[in-house]
């Protein structure tokens, strides 16, 4: 029998057992939407943690223990993401939790995280405020506030747009913070609005809206959407004979793009993000290598975050002395990350501090350049 040493008692006794874990596992939660509408979003994350996992645990663990991912189903749901934070946290009593996947329910778990001084760290929360929660919430997916002014400033200058019609989903924190920062970016750059539409999750048409927007002759419209809805508005706008460029926002960069709007429809589609399929750099390429390898399909940006974020935390944990007390070993790891510094498939990556409503120090945001692209026959282009 494996000698177990103080340490992994400790942990033990902290963490308890999961299925075959071993007695030094350090368990993570992992908060995903595997079911409902948000799936296309969150099963990209958990297969970029999963990957992660299996090659940080490959390569010895941290300190000689081995990463333990419990992985939950929040549906894309605000209310059963609050149960799933609660099970991890107090149930399964795990280290951290990542997740969300919707900036919607991040609003509503994460104040769940904060109260128990548990670090809970967003992979795909790009809506503003998130980080203001208090300063036990982390997040290395770039806010919209930091990509969208580079995306407008980019198409401005690459396809000499005047002026754009906006349409946003007016029902979701995601869509309509999208929306905020899209406006101010373009108020920003003194870029007119021909017109501004709404829209809401479960739509499926959008001729309407489009009819008025294609009224108004725009050389661009501004698109803040899921996939859900993005993909299908794609479709009836080149149907509509709608062939200009469309600005996206976080929720729209993924290659499911291609299979939600085919053939040209999915053409002409601007994106801002940290990561991109076709960056070459060593790290990425590696990542892509092994994502294409484990699950028989490309990854997207959502895949790629996941994957650098448990490096991230794999990096902190690093300078962390697991006692076996789980309330200062959390403190212990929150204490840690904001020193981490790491480049991975998305990139250089460090975190900034965000500040709460009353301007005091909260949580951690990322500090990232965005790079941008545009689609083109079933492809992500970088343009510089």
């Amino acid at each position: 029998m494996q000698r177990i040493n103080k340490l992994g008692l400790a942990l033990l006794t902290a963490f308890g057992t999961l299925g075959t874990a071993h007695a030094a596992d350090i368990k993570l939660g992992v908060a995903e939407a595997l079911s409902g509408g948000a799936a296309q979003y969150g099963v990209s994350i958990r297969n970029g943690f999963q990957l992660a996992a299996e090659e940080i645990n490959a390569a010895g663990g941290v300190n000689g223990n081995k990463l333990a991912l419990v992985i939950e189903d929040e549906q894309g749901k605000k209310e059963e993401a609050i149960n799933v934070f609660k099970k991890l946290i107090f149930q399964d009593k795990v280290l951290m939790v990542f997740g969300p996947t919707l900036s919607n329910s991040a609003q509503a778990a994460d104040p769940v995280a904060q109260a128990a001084k548990t670090v809970a760290f967003g992979t795909s929360n790009t809506a503003d405020g998130i980080t203001s929660i208090g300063n036990y919430v982390f997040r290395n997916s770039v806010t919209e506030a930091d990509v969208l002014p580079a995306t407008i400033e980019t198409v401005r200058r690459k396809t000499g747009m005047k002026n754009v019609a906006v349409l946003y989903g007016n029902d979701d924190v995601f869509t309509k913070s999208g929306y905020d920062n899209f406006k101010k970016a373009l108020d920003d750059q003194k870029v007119p609005v021909t017109t501004t539409e709404t829209f809401a999750k479960g739509d499926v048409d959008f001729k309407a809206q489009l009819t008025k927007i294609k009224g108004t002759n725009p050389d661009a419209i501004v698109l803040s959407a899921l996939l859900a809805e993005g993909g299908p508005i794609m479709v009836q706008a080149r149907q509509l004979g709608l062939n200009v460029p469309v600005i996206g926002g976080n929720g729209m960069n993924s290659v499911k793009i291609f299979d939600l709007a085919p053939g040209g429809a999915s053409n002409n589609l601007w994106i801002g993000s940290p990561w991109s399929i076709e960056n070459q750099t060593p790290e990425n390429t590696k990542f892509i290598a092994a994502y294409k390898a484990k699950f028989g399909s490309a990854p997207d940006q959502f895949s790629a975050q996941s994957y650098d974020a448990l490096y991230i935390v794999a990096q902190g944990l690093k300078n962390v002395k697991l006692t076996g007390d789980l309330a200062k070993d959390r403190t212990a790891l929150r204490d840690a990350l904001p020193e981490v510094k790491w480049s991975g498939a998305t990139g250089p990556f460090q975190f900034r501090q965000a500040k709460d409503r009353a301007g005091k120090p909260a949580g951690y945001d990322a500090q990232q350049a965005p790079i941008v692209s545009v689609t083109k026959d079933g492809k992500y282009v970088i343009e510089k």
